[in-house]
């Protein structure tokens, strides 16, 4: 990111980066995202989006009527106001979480799309990337230095690593119980012990 610029300038940027390399059909955000112009320069561009949405006054009451009346999704359709006289038309989708951990409208989660209730599977699946850069972090070294050069070949580094004992995990579940889990039997803090022990690096 650059100093001042918008979160529409930068997905603008990043769509851009990601649609010279791969054709791009559908965008899935952060909530840090929600906002309105970058939904309408999305779908614009013709693509599809979902991106949860922060819970303000409306959503938080819809959320309690939905609690109380013990209903798990809900869909509506709501204009966002983009100024002046123009709106960005999208679509709620009011889920409710069985994990959540809460016992009031925090069940819920709200998402915005233009494509319907059907990407929202996909949305979870970035969860599993997520999780994989948690752990690639793991595998990173640690360093204060502001040098891009530096910090992204840490990160490419890093990211071999992270490959190389998912690979080796794979293969000794493979080899000892021919099938193969997310769960690793080879775990992270063993490939890294065995790596500080035979490069002396860690």
């Amino acid at each position: 990111m650059r100093r001042g610029e918008s979160r529409k300038e930068v997905v603008e940027d990043l769509l851009d980066s990601a649609e010279a390399a791969v054709h791009v059909d559908n965008v899935l955000m952060d909530r840090e995202f929600d906002s309105q112009h970058v939904l309408e320069m999305i779908g614009q561009q013709g693509l599809s989006y979902v991106v949860p949405k922060r819970m303000q006054t409306s959503e938080k009451a819809q959320a309690k009527r939905l609690l109380r009346r013990d209903r798990d999704r809900y869909e509506t359709d709501r204009k966002l106001h983009l100024g002046k006289n123009e709106w960005h038309q999208t679509t709620l989708i009011y889920r409710r979480r069985e994990d959540s951990g809460h016992d009031d409208y925090r069940q819920y989660s709200v998402f915005m799309t233009n494509c319907g209730s059907g990407h929202l599977t996909e949305y979870g699946y970035r969860w599993e990337i997520e999780s994989g850069y948690r752990s690639i972090k793991r595998f990173m070294a640690a360093t204060t230095s502001k040098d891009f050069g530096l910090r992204f070949f840490y990160f490419a580094f890093a990211c071999l690593l992270y490959s190389i004992w998912r690979a080796v995990d794979l293969l000794v579940q493979v080899e000892l119980t021919d099938e193969y889990e997310h769960s690793p039997i080879v775990t992270a803090d063993n490939t890294l012990t065995l790596l500080k022990k035979e490069t002396g690096i860690g």
